[in-house]
């Protein structure tokens, strides 16, 4: 085990500005390539890990006339009674579970933090060989978390194991780290190398990350003022992101295509597969920021595992639900061509992957129409519902 980590002031010089005053001692959590997502649930306390429910997926299609078997996630590797198991035993260790962060209270603040890998999306980059924007994914998943809370990204830090260390293949993962640390201007403060003989197959590795961020307690972005009439604004998605990767994987085996093959539908635009797949995980930490500093954001939601079914009514209080409106934005070709080669219905790509959405806020009417007039080509954003009574989200 080899650790990397780095000084205050190589923070500070990483990110151009500002500092690292002595935030240390952080812990990191790694897991296997299938993965049950675990989130960080907790308020002022100590942080809880909480495993995300999974759910039991069908998958029909017909291959050659011939109906194909149905799929669930248990077939793709992901044990949902494991997972409702895991739930049981942990809040009876630690109750108290809340968003997407933890947060620790310091001062006048909440530190922030985060954590992550980016599942079996790993086993596509190393069958297409594409290693340099895993670790943008990487960085993503955990600040994109802990921007839900109104908190600026302060550092972040990976873990990177493998088999047999080849220096270029880590190279070219931690170059993506230190892109996904740059956009999200947040300092890579250190890391650790496992190397681990026997452990991994040749080639392969895996990743964890762990982001800590801060905002002012009288800032804090926590869902409690969201009302009826508020209205949710969509930020547009890369693709796939980094989630529902093992689905995807079973999908891709049972169309009989290859990562190298062309996307079908992508309107002409040479795209393959593998490529399309791998495009890497927006971070929204820049946008979300600024349109947060504007004013009138109320919540905020993080389309992650889970989709839009259980990350949207996590952020709403009691008896508030969503009207999303199903036609408002563009749904990438990639989910056009998973839904159909998988023969997967609407309710389930809406609860297994982001559709072409990835970070939902729920803002004021006022606010909605400054953020959509502000909109530039670069920055994007969508009007994709309105808050009503009820629960839970509703497609209309």
């Amino acid at each position: 085990m080899s650790a990397r980590l780095g000084s205050a002031a190589a923070a500070a010089k990483f990110v151009g500005s500002g500092s690292a005053n002595g935030l240390k001692n952080c812990a990191l959590l790694s897991g296997p390539a299938v993965r049950i997502r675990l989130r960080l649930r907790s308020s002022t306390g100590p942080l809880v890990v909480d495993a995300k429910k999974t759910r039991r997926m069908a998958v029909s299609c017909s291959k050659g006339g011939e109906e194909v078997k149905k799929l669930t996630y248990k077939d793709a590797g992901v044990d949902i009674d494991a997972g409702s198991e895991l739930v049981r035993r942990i809040a009876k260790m630690a109750p108290g579970i809340g968003g997407f962060g933890g947060l620790f209270p310091l001062g006048d603040s909440f530190l922030v933090a985060g954590t992550d890998g980016v599942g079996t999306k790993l086993k596509l980059a190393f069958e297409t060989g594409i290693h340099d924007t895993i670790g943008i994914d990487l960085v993503a998943m955990s600040v994109n978390d802990i921007v839900t809370s109104g908190a600026k990204p302060l550092f972040f830090l990976d873990y990177f194991a493998t088999g047999h260390l080849d220096v270029d293949l880590a190279e070219k993962v931690i170059k993506g780290i230190v892109d996904g640390c740059q956009q999200s201007e947040c300092a890579l403060l250190g890391g650790e190398t496992a190397e681990m003989p026997g452990f991994y197959p040749n080639g392969e590795y895996d990743l964890s990350g762990f982001a800590v961020g801060i905002v002012k307690k009288d800032e804090v972005i926590d869902g409690k003022n969201i009302g009826i009439g508020d209205v949710l604004i969509g930020l547009p998605s890369s693709g796939v992101h980094s989630n529902g990767f093992s689905l995807v994987r079973r999908v891709l085996s049972q169309s009989g295509l290859s990562l190298k093959d062309q996307l079908p539908g992508n309107n002409g635009k040479a795209v393959t597969l593998g490529e399309a797949l791998m495009a890497p995980t927006v971070i929204y930490v820049k946008q979300v920021l600024d349109i947060i500093s504007k004013g009138g954001v109320k919540g905020i939601a993080h389309i992650t595992g889970g989709g839009f079914t259980d990350n949207i009514p996590r952020v709403f209080p009691s008896g508030l639900g969503a009207n999303i409106f199903s036609h408002s934005w563009d749904i990438p070709p990639v989910f056009k061509w998973i839904q159909e080669a998988g023969g997967i219905e609407d309710a389930e790509m809406r609860r297994t992957f982001n559709v072409g959405i990835g970070m939902v806020l729920i803002v004021t009417k006022e606010a909605s129409e400054r953020i959509l007039a502000e909109r530039q080509p670069s920055n994007p954003a969508y009007l994709i519902g309105e808050v009503v009574p009820g629960e839970g989200v509703k497609f209309v």
